[in-house]
C-alpha cells in the first residue's frame, strides 16, 4: 500500500515546515522532560526535514535519522546519520538505542503493531520509547466567514478522516492505544501528554490542512468531493476570519526496565 502523502513531492517541504512549526515545540518538551543523556544513542523515525534529529544531536550522542524518503534531509547537524528505509521492511539499523522517537509515523502504517514490537526490542535497558500521533477527535470550527462554511468544513473533514484516511491505512485510533501497547509490552513509567490549539486561516495549522487537502485531491474527488468544494475549503484555510481546533496530538513515552 502506498502512502497518501509524499514528503518528497513539491508540496512535501511546506508540509514538513508547517508540521514542524506546530508540533516541534510540544515534541521537544516531551523529549526534554525525559532527561536526555549527553551520550545517548537515538533513533529518530520519520525524520522528515530533520528538525528534531538536529535538536537531539545538539543534546545527545549519535542520532540515526530514518525516513522512507530522505530528500528533505539535506541540512543535518554533525552527529546525525541519515538512513533511507521503509519501516515495513524493518528498522534498517541495529539497536540498542537509549531513545527511540517517532512522530506521526505508525499511525500511517497498517503494520504498526509489528513495527512497535521491533521498537521495543531495539531499546537498551533504561531506554525510552516516545511516540506522538494525532487522534480522531472531531475538529470543530471556532469562527467562520459565512454560515455555510461550517457545513463545508465538516464535510471535507468527514471525507478526509473517515473515508480517505482509513482506506489509505491511517488509524486515528492508534494514538489512544499506544499507552496500552506499551504497558502490555512490559515497559514502565508510561506517560501521555495531550496537546492541541486553535488555528486560524493563514497560520501553520490551516496551511497544513490546505497542503494535505491538495495532496489528497484525487482521492477526495473519487469519494465525492467537488472541485468547487475543494476550492472554497482551500480559500478558507488562508482566510484569517476562519479558525478551528487543530488536531489533538498525544505524545506517549515509556521506559524499558533496566
Amino acid at each position: 500500500m502506498d502512502y497518501i502523502f509524499d514528503t518528497g513531492s513539491d508540496l512535501g517541504r511546506p508540509h514538513l515546515d508547517h508540521l514542524g512549526n506546530v508540533l516541534d515545540r510540544p515534541t521537544r518538551w516531551c523529549l526534554e522532560r525525559l532527561g536526555l543523556s549527553r551520550d545517548a544513542r537515538c533513533l529518530e523515525l520519520g525524520a522528515g526535514s530533520g528538525s528534531i534529529a538536529n535538536w537531539l544531536a545538539a543534546r545527545t550522542g549519535e542520532v540515526v535519522a530514518v525516513d522512507i524518503d530522505t530528500s528533505q534531509l539535506t541540512d543535518t547537524a554533525p552527529g546525525v546519520r541519515v538512513l533511507q528505509q521503509d519501516l515495513r521492511d524493518g528498522l534498517g539499523v541495529d539497536g540498542p538505542f537509549d531513545l527511540i522517537h517517532a512522530r506521526l509515523v505508525l499511525t500511517h502504517i497498517p503494520e504498526r503493531e509489528k513495527i512497535f514490537a521491533q521498537l521495543v526490542d531495539a531499546l537498551a535497558p533504561g531506554g525510552r520509547l516516545v511516540l506522538g500521533d494525532f487522534t480522531g477527535r472531531r475538529l470543530h470550527p471556532v469562527a467562520v466567514p459565512e454560515p455555510a462554511d461550517s457545513a463545508l468544513w465538516a464535510r471535507i473533514q468527514h471525507l478526509s478522516h473517515e473515508i480517505v484516511s482509513p482506506a489509505g491505512g491511517i488509524s486515528f485510533a492508534w494514538a489512544g492505544e499506544v499507552a496500552g501497547h506499551m504497558s502490555a509490552a512490559g515497559l514502565i513509567n508510561v506517560h501521555t501528554t495531550e496537546y492541541s490549539e486553535t488555528t486560524a486561516g493563514g497560520t501553520d495549522g490551516c496551511l497544513l490542512h490546505r497542503n494535505l487537502n491538495q495532496q489528497a485531491e484525487p482521492l477526495l474527488l473519487a469519494v465525492g468531493a467537488t472541485p468547487d468544494e475543494l476550492t472554497r475549503y482551500r480559500a478558507l484555510m488562508t482566510n484569517p476570519a476562519f479558525s478551528a481546533w487543530f488536531y489533538q496530538f498525544l505524545c506517549t513515552s515509556a521506559e524499558r526496565s533496566r
